[in-house]
């Protein structure tokens, strides 16, 4: 395409005038083309794909009949803008019946969001002046430190290492960091490590906000799929609803990643910050989605049940992994299996080392049709999701039998 004086107006936040002329291409892009070029290869092959981050299944029906029931009335056809109190009443009780968290005011605690990362854009809008500092972990979600960014905010990263758990050593943020500080953004049960927070680390986390004067935004996106006991929530640590926000989606607990739609609650100021910056930006989502979004967060026995169902996968996808030389152990929740990535592989003669997890990644479509997601952010490894088409356990183990018979006869080195 002819430049034309257009490419002098982008902004600089996106690249200014060099803006669309990076060759760079994006690691989800280029597991894409691998694919692609792996069926060229192997047409009509089966690509097992565990690097899809979003759940297999539909919406339950019970679910897909309440948002029928409620998008055929007229009430709800119109502008929601920051929603009526349907879904901001189940929101606070689900807080306290799922999470154990009292007290929360749908009133002034609650505001729905058209789904986390929309909330993860607009609030660094009410956080972020020029020069702000934002703590961020790595891997991880990068939404709020890009939109930071375009505020003139400055990102410093906290890897995850598994020598710590998969959680941000808080005691290693620089001082000068610290005190130009806004904010810092967790998410747990983790994305990609599938990791969990504890009672004892929140507490701390709380300790580290109040010290250090910065909000908390806590995606809990995932929080409701664990497979033992009741999900962590940072707002039931004494003190949380002080420093911070707890963003909860319905897009991964009930399978309604399409519908856009979960709530933002914690502290009365900024849900009051989040609903001013939400007025400018959207004018809410359709009622009918946050009504039947409602009903799921009355009926939190159906996240059980799919939780279960990602157990199951998991104790499976563990024990093929295992066979095959890798590290690998079952996360506390999410449907994220994190396992490091090996040095090398050796079969019939051959042997192949790798420079990356990206590599390992690549080589793995390429050779084996079984598709992953390589994070090379703090230290090689690979992401393996449960969510692989399987319509019943018996299909379920088929595709995990199919991945063991794949990568039987290779010889990882770690």
């Amino acid at each position: 395409m002819t430049d034309s004086y257009l490419q002098n107006l982008f902004a600089a936040r996106i690249g200014g005038k060099e803006y669309g002329k990076s060759t760079a291409i994006y690691k989800f892009e280029k597991i894409k083309r691998a694919k692609r070029a792996a069926l060229a290869a192997h047409p009509g092959a089966e690509i097992i794909d565990l690097g899809v981050g979003e759940p297999d299944e539909m919406a339950f029906p019970q679910v897909l009949a309440q948002l029928a029931r409620e998008a055929a009335k007229p009430e709800n056809r119109g502008y929601s803008d920051n929603g009526d109190d349907v879904l901001k009443v189940a929101a606070a009780r689900y807080l306290d019946r799922v999470c154990g968290v009292p007290d929360i005011d749908p009133e002034t605690e609650v505001i729905h969001s058209i789904g986390s990362k929309a909330a993860l854009t607009m609030l660094p809008a009410a956080l972020i002046d020029p020069g702000d500092w934002v703590l961020m972990t790595t891997p991880g979600y990068p939404v709020f430190g890009t939109h930071a960014r375009y505020y003139g905010g400055i990102v410093h990263q906290l890897p995850l290492l598994e020598s710590h758990g998969f959680l941000p050593d808080l005691d290693s943020v620089p001082a000068d960091v610290l005190r130009q500080c806004k904010a810092l953004v967790l998410n747990y049960p983790n994305n990609p490590t599938g990791a969990g927070a504890t009672p004892e680390f929140f507490a701390k986390v709380v300790e580290f906000a109040l010290q250090n004067r910065l909000a908390v935004i806590h995606d809990a996106a995932y929080a409701a799929l664990v497979f033992e006991g009741k999900p962590l929530s940072f707002l039931a640590t004494p003190g949380a609803k002080e420093v911070g926000l707890e963003l909860h989606s319905t897009s991964k607990s009930f399978n309604m990643t399409g519908w856009r739609c979960g709530f933002v609650a914690g502290n009365q100021r900024l849900v009051r910050a989040y609903g001013d910056i939400k007025d400018n930006s959207d004018s809410g989502q359709f009622l009918a989605i946050q009504h039947a979004a409602a009903y799921c967060l009355e009926h939190p026995e159906m996240t059980a049940q799919i939780a279960a169902k990602y157990s199951r996968r998991m104790d499976g996808l563990v024990q093929v992994l295992r066979k095959a030389g890798f590290a690998a152990a079952k996360p506390k929740g999410s449907f994220f299996l994190y396992v490091k990535a090996p040095k090398a592989a050796a079969a019939q003669g051959m042997r192949r080392e790798f420079s990356s997890a990206e590599d390992v990644a690549q080589w793995l479509i390429a050779e084996k049709l079984i598709s992953t997601v390589p994070w090379d952010d703090a230290g090689a490894y690979l992401r393996f999701s449960v969510t692989f088409m399987a319509n019943d356990p018996a299909e379920e183990k088929r595709v995990l039998g199919e991945i063991g018979a794949r990568l039987d006869g290779v010889a990882f080195e770690f």
